[in-house]
């Protein structure tokens, strides 16, 4: 998948705990009127049963405005609720897994952790390589590299699918991680705990709209 085919440029994931006791649906609609053009629903500890249920509700409400919801590592939920995609991490279920079961699969997203998965043949299965973490997180602890800008500018030149960089992006690094080479931004914390979510998202993506890219 080409940058042209995934044209996406704020990534929001999103999750109950992230939204810290808040409506997660309607933080993510503020997010989508802010500027979220992708949303991946990701719920590590619910059952599949809690988790469809999830994903069912915050797809109504992103098909109003035409955005996609991918589903983080869980191919049963994302194929019953007719996701957009699915993202998955390298202990995850494998992208060749996932092309089996879910051939026609749109969008199949895949977390970069180490270099060396970028010659293995899972990653070139995948739609576009999630980068993660750019910088450290508290969300996200069970990681192998920190890749930072550098890495990002290395991994630019050694692919040409399009990079979603994740891991403690904010309205003040926005700009820097997209000319480090990166495509798309993917925020957590800095939209689903923010005051004013609509803002928040806002605020990234006229960052975003800013680079030279």
């Amino acid at each position: 998948m080409s940058t042209a085919s995934f044209p996406y440029l704020l990534y929001l994931v999103i999750s109950e705990e992230a939204c810290l006791g808040k409506d997660m649906i309607k933080i993510a609609e503020l997010a989508v009127k802010g500027g979220v053009d992708l949303v991946q629903l990701r719920e590590k500890n619910n059952t599949s049963e809690i988790f469809l249920l999830k994903a069912l509700q915050i797809k109504e409400m992103l098909d109003k405005y035409t955005v996609p919801l991918i589903i983080n590592d869980n191919l049963n939920v994302a194929m019953q609720c007719e996701a957009a995609g699915i993202h998955v991490g390298n202990s995850d279920i494998p992208p060749s897994r996932i092309k089996s079961l879910w051939p026609a699969c749109p969008i199949l997203g895949y977390s970069i952790e180490y270099i060396e998965q970028l010659e293995k043949s899972e990653a070139h299965l995948a739609d576009y390589l999630g980068i993660s973490p750019v910088f450290s997180t508290l969300t996200k602890t069970d990681t192998v590299t920190e890749w930072g800008l550098p890495g990002i500018t290395r991994i630019r030149t050694l692919t040409s699918k399009p990079l979603v960089a994740i891991g403690n992006i904010n309205s003040n690094n926005a700009r820097e991680v997209i000319e480090a080479g990166a495509d798309c931004l993917a925020v957590v914390s800095a939209i689903c705990s923010a005051a004013n979510p609509e803002a928040a998202a806002e605020k990234i993506r006229n960052e975003i709209e800013k680079t030279s890219r």
